[in-house]
């Protein structure tokens, strides 16, 4: 990954050199430089200036970030303070870990410390001017983080109150950034600016292991060598000092009394940073927090001047905008516009440090220059040439790479061309796929290539040298016989800055989902019904040490008499798999407690799930007897096609990918429905698939619903399969009747391994040599009769339907096991959710959230569904912000009209896209990051959830605001869609939205007519478990029912409030044990338990143990093992005579009730004299004995 083996070579060029000595010795200067090498100039320049920073200036924080990841390999100590996402005054607070890298950059420029790899000294840092002119708080670098390493002694309250004290906020298991939890002698910690959350271990009050652990699943990740370095979560800290000034001014600035109450109390309210200038101790100059005589290097200083004039024209704006409010009409505080961004020129000017500028325009007299030494004797080009005009005005002698775009055999001659003189040529690609298949390409061209990690010397002349960095765009330097070539200058496209190179093992074993009931909540009994939960207690019964404790969730049911409060149902907390939470309407009616009233709504729901199962079973039965084509394992290309993957894959990608593979090599037909939400990573799960059908001699077809998303797809499509021998074709009204034609042919012969289309690939005109594969994109816009099409042409080929918002049918045949189902519920790394506002149309509201965006360099997505007042619409944007481009994209233009816009669009020729739902399946323009929707409420729900998804597909915080006319009142459905809108804001709500519609549409029956509300009689869940139990039953597999057991003996299992501390948390422990239902799951749950919490407590061994019981319990068909009085009673028995004598003789004193099917047999005590009874494991194993010894020995 590191490239400084060349470092020696570039240092050689004469205008390089000329320009470390003018560094050195403090002079101002120019240097004139072309991209791709301005990161070894910048780590060459670091080294010159001696033990101070080098500060790089660049235009956007796109950048800013571009430049870093870059210069990583290149230098040491590199890193970037990244500026807020929001405006200074801006009712909107920063993301945690945006401010907590500013702080620990701050901190280290401040107090570095040698020889720490978390806070030591900087030798580059690079700036956003964003950053640069914003005032930060004064004292923000003094802040100490808080360190801890293995071995030190730590006193964990202290600790804990240290990170409180820096923003911490104390949570019961850590899930998000800025969040601490302590359970015993364990404290997990998620320090925002590091990629892991961490736990640290102590042993008494030395510190035994700090490792890092997944939010996903919480156990651990590996060993954390460096230990644990905390800085302060927020740049604005609630101490005792802020708390004091927010309730003063709570009656000055009556519009922000709701914030100041909040932080009066501690509490940072969203946006609070916004108030800094006045609850703070002051503000103060970036500059004069940077070391003196540090350097300051201005990248492209023409668009950082412009970008600095624009950001203090808009933030004027919303200075007068933001304080106006909070003040209402008081005048403004006096210090407001201490946080307002500063003058650039001003800043420039106030300075004597050397100020330099990196620039691609040569200035005049460098230009000059180069027309003298027009002819030179070498025959290099003259712009290629080290020039030094004098010691503060240099140009360096290197060009930008003639691009390729995957034209591989002309790259494979200039390159062999090359080599053949002797040059120096390297080529860095993002990941080690892409590497190895370049080197391959280049060997198969006879030009010689070798594979190496890392350049750390200078490597051998004459030879290619192939590497993974990310070293931005390449460079081409004749002087110094040296090329740099970047895998995007070879194959046309980028490569995705994002990529995260802290890779962790992230193959999940199972999520934690902590059941979270909160008092109020419906749930479902499998035996009793519908109940409302109340509370969880805790009960001891005995005394002394025969004392025991256990814990009972407390359920409400519908009163037995009326007029009377509801009847309380105590379920003992390891019967915790009989529950499960109710999602149906809003408002169940509660059932009566062991009345008919459940067994008939069950009888009634059964017999609609048995018809249901019938037609489920038709339809499985044809699919099982069908036989398709079994896939190949994969190959090495399949693997480096994955290794290429610019992006960590989340833990539920790893197993969809699995799972439809095994699928694919499976001889029966796939039918898998992949549902994820809105950029969740479908598509590369679609790439692989298709690959592997495609290395296995078949085609691949996939479908989608708009011509848009074509265009799209044969974008991510080309650039995964750049460097592979794969021919894609895209088929869509885009396309030409020639074209088609061609393509047609190309599929019947075989000659095209992939086709994208439209609703073109369904006309029944296409045939295909070989189709292996069918993927369906967007499932949710194909009608039936689609459907029906697609089976004629693919009774025997594999199919994938990918949809972020499921129609009900769909849902509901996955869920019933009828069709395979993959979920993708975990965001990418850095996905935030977006910010979605619901209200009435204002002008002044569509226009400050288009300035907001473009000042950030964004796109707008202005939604308005009617083609005929579009125009309209779109010329009054452009009267309300004159500076913004505006275009319109409706389904009516032409095919070459409307690719321009959306091509335009996607590179970023114009700022605002006024369109109609035609952008919304799909389209993925990452930097477009806000969307407005004009009259939201005549969208439907998955219409509203996928326009939504257009946006916060980056690492920026998105918006997305839906209108409605003020002067109109809501029917009741959008006010409901627009609420669930407004209320699944989380990332991953589709599924939570689909289920949503299926409610708000009357769920029930959706394969048959009859929509009788089912589900809303017994549950989700429920109706779920029962279609797969009926499905089950039909197929000979009938799964047996769970009885309920009862299972109330003297045994003290619980799970005590210091190991597992929180309601929430030992809830769903409980569960977890509870649903045990082999050896391997209990050793699965105990690992995780002490990964998650330390060493098994006794009580919870307890709880394995009834839970093993209860298993074996189970499976003699007894249904009660109860305490009563002085007796065990067991039943339902029925004893033959040779066991009822061996009962006498072995228990004396036992009582046998044929006619009810009882036995009551004595307590066991300890001795016959004057003995105790048994408890715990003695008691647990005596059961057990009695159970399978006495009780039920011939029932096989």
């Amino acid at each position: 990954m590191k490239l400084t083996g060349l470092a020696p070579l570039i240092g050689t060029d004469e205008a390089l050199d000329r320009a470390t000595g003018s560094l050195a010795s403090k002079r101002n200067a120019t240097l004139v430089a072309p991209l791709g090498v301005r990161p070894p100039a910048l780590a060459a320049l670091a080294q010159a200036s001696s033990d101070l920073p080098l500060v790089v200036l660049t235009a956007t924080g796109r950048e800013a970030e571009r430049l870093t990841v870059a210069l990583r390999s290149w230098s040491d100590a590199v890193e970037m303070l990244p500026a807020w996402e929001t405006l200074p005054h801006e009712r909107l607070s920063p993301q945690v870990d945006t401010m907590a890298r500013r702080i620990a950059v701050l901190r280290r420029l401040a107090h570095p410390v040698e020889g720490d790899p978390h806070a030591g000294p900087l030798s580059i840092l690079v700036i956003p001017i964003r950053a640069f002119l914003q005032p930060v708080i004064c004292g923000l670098a003094e802040r100490e983080p808080v360190r801890v390493h293995v071995g030190d002694r730590v006193d964990l309250p202290d600790l804990a109150s240290r990170l409180g004290e820096l923003g911490y906020q104390r949570v019961d298991m850590v899930e998000g950034r800025g969040q601490l939890s302590i359970r015993g002698g364990i404290l997990d910690v998620f320090p925002p600016q590091e990629a892991h959350p961490v736990r640290v271990e102590l042993w008494d009050d030395e510190v035994d292991e700090i490792r890092a652990f997944s939010v996903q699943d919480q156990r651990t990740l590996g060993a954390l060598d460096d230990g644990l370095w905390a800085t302060a979560c927020r740049e604005l800290l609630l101490t005792r000092a802020v708390r004091a000034r927010a309730r003063e001014l709570a009656t000055e600035l009556p519009g922000a009394a709701e914030m100041l109450a909040l932080a009066s109390e501690g509490i940072p309210a969203p946006g609070i940073e916004s108030l800094a200038p006045v609850l703070s101790s002051g503000m103060e100059r970036l500059l004069d927090l940077l070391p003196a005589g540090s350097p300051i290097i201005c990248s492209d200083p023409e668009r950082v001047r412009a970008r600095a004039a624009d950001l203090l024209a808009t933030t004027e704006e919303f200075l007068a905008a933001a304080w106006s409010v909070a003040a209402e009409g008081v005048q403004t505080p006096l210090e407001a516009s201490q946080a307002s961004f500063l003058d650039f020129e001003e800043l420039w000017a106030s300075d004597s440090r050397p100020w330099w500028e990196l620039s691609a325009l040569p200035p005049a007299e460098l230009a000059e220059a180069l027309g003298e030494s027009e002819e030179d004797e070498s025959g290099a080009q003259k712009d290629t040439r080290a020039l030094v005009v004098s010691s503060s005005l240099m140009a360096m002698g290197a060009r930008e790479v003639r691009p390729y775009r995957g034209d591989f055999a002309a790259a494979c001659t200039d390159l062999g061309g090359l080599a053949k003189n002797g040059w120096t040529i390297v080529v860095t690609t993002e990941g080690p796929g892409p590497a190895r298949r370049i080197r391959t390409i280049l060997s198969e061209a006879e030009v010689p290539a070798t594979l190496v990690d890392d350049i750390l010397d200078a490597p051998q002349p004459g030879t290619v040298v192939v590497t993974t960095a990310q070293a931005g765009s390449g460079f081409v330097a004749p002087e110094l016989k040296l090329a740099i070539l970047s895998e995007s200058d070879l194959t046309g496209r980028v490569g995705a800055s994002t990529r995260d190179m802290r890779r962790m093992p992230s193959r999940r074993k199972k999520g934690v989902d902590p059941l979270s009931l909160t008092p109020g909540d419906y749930i479902v009994h499998d035996q009793h019904g519908i109940g409302r939960f109340i509370e969880l207690v805790s009960r001891t019964t005995g005394r002394g040490e025969a004392a025991v404790r256990r814990d009972y969730l407390v359920l409400e049911y519908a009163p037995s008499k009326r007029g009377q409060p509801g009847d309380r149902l105590y379920v003992p907390s390891d019967c915790l798999d009989q529950i499960s939470k109710y999602t149906g309407s809003d408002q169940p009616s509660l059932t009566k407690m062991g009345g008919a009233d459940w067994a008939k709504t069950k009888a009634k729901a059964k017999k609609a799930v048995n018809e249901i199962a019938k037609e489920l079973i038709r339809l499985y039965a044809a699919r099982q007897a069908t036989k398709g084509h079994a896939f190949a394992p994969d190959t090495p290309w399949q693997r480096e096609l994955e290794d290429a993957f610019p992006y960590v894959e989340t833990p539920d990608q790893l197993v969809t990918i699995d799972e439809v593979k095994a699928d694919m090599e499976k001889p029966i037909p796939m039918d898998r429905l992949l549902t994820g939400d809105v950029g969740y990573g479908k598509t590369e799960i679609a790439v692989r698939a298709a690959f592997k059908a495609i290395q296995d001699g078949k085609q691949a077809a996939v479908l989608v619903p708009t011509t848009l998303l074509v265009q799209q797809h044969i974008e991510t499509f080309t650039e995964r399969y750049a460097g592979f021998p794969v021919t894609i074709a895209a088929l869509s009204r885009f396309s030409s009747p020639k074209e088609a034609e061609e393509v047609k042919a190309g599929l019947a012969s075989g000659t095209i391994d992939l086709v994208i289309g439209t609703h073109s690939l369904l006309t029944g005109a296409i045939s295909f040599k070989a189709l292996g594969l069918v993927i369906i994109d967007e499932e949710q816009r194909f009608g039936v009769e689609h459907k029906e099409t697609l089976k004629a042409i693919r009774t025997d080929v594999d199919v994938l339907s990918m949809s972020a918002t499921p129609i009900p049918r769909t849902l509901e045949m996955a869920v019933s096991g009828i069709r395979e189902m993959s979920i993708l519920q975990t965001p990418p790394e850095e996905r935030q959710p977006v910010l979605t506002f619901v209200g009435a149309y204002t002008d002044a509201q569509v226009s400050a959230a288009i300035r907001r965006e473009l000042l950030r360099d964004g796109q707008v997505f202005f939604v308005h569904n009617r083609v005929d007042s579009i125009a309209s619409v779109a010329a009054h944007i452009q009267e309300l912000v004159p500076e913004a481009r505006v275009r319109v994209a409706h389904g009516k233009l032409s095919e070459h009209q409307l690719e321009e816009v959306i091509v335009d669009f996607w590179n970023h020729e114009f700022d605002v896209l006024v369109c109609t739902t035609i952008v919304e399946t799909g389209l993925d323009i990452s930097n477009a990051n806000t969307l407005i929707v004009d009259r939201a409420d005549v969208f439907g729900l998955s219409q509203l959830h996928q326009l939504r998804g257009r946006v916060g597909r980056g690492r920026e915080r998105a918006y997305a605001y839906f209108f409605y006319p003020a002067d109109k009142t809501l029917t009741e459905t959008a006010h409901e869609r627009l609420k669930t809108i407004a209320a699944n804001t989380d990332l991953g709500a589709g599924l939570a939205v689909a289920q949503k519609d299926l409610e708000i549409r009357g769920a029930g029956n959706l394969l048959g007519g009859a929509q009788s509300g089912h589900v809303e009689g017994v549950g989700f869940d429920l109706y779920v478990r029962m279609v797969a139990d009926a499905v089950a039953a039909y197929r000979g597999q009938a799964r047996e029912e769970k009885t309920d057991l009862r299972l109330d003996i003297a045994v003290d299992a619980h799970i005590p409030e210091e190991y597992v501390p929180g309601e929430r948390l030992r809830l769903e422990v409980y569960a977890k044990i509870a649903a045990i239902t082999s050896p391997e799951q209990e050793a699965d749950v105990r690992e995780e338990l002490i990964d998650r919490y330390g060493p098994l407590p006794r009580e919870v061994e307890l709880l394995f143990l009834i839970s093993r019981l209860r298993r074996l319990v189970r499976s003699t068909g007894i249904e009660e093992i109860v305490t009563q009085g002085k007796y065990v009673r067991v039943g339902p028995v029925e004893l033959r005579d040779s066991q009822v004598l061996r009962l006498k003789r072995l228990h004396p004193g036992s009582v046998i009730k044929a006619a009810v099917r009882q036995v009551l047999v004595p307590l066991p005590v300890t001795q016959k004299i004057g003995g105790t009874p048994l408890v715990d494991e003695a008691l647990l194993q005596w059961v057990e004995t009695l159970v399978t010894k006495v009780l039920t020995p011939f029932s096989s």
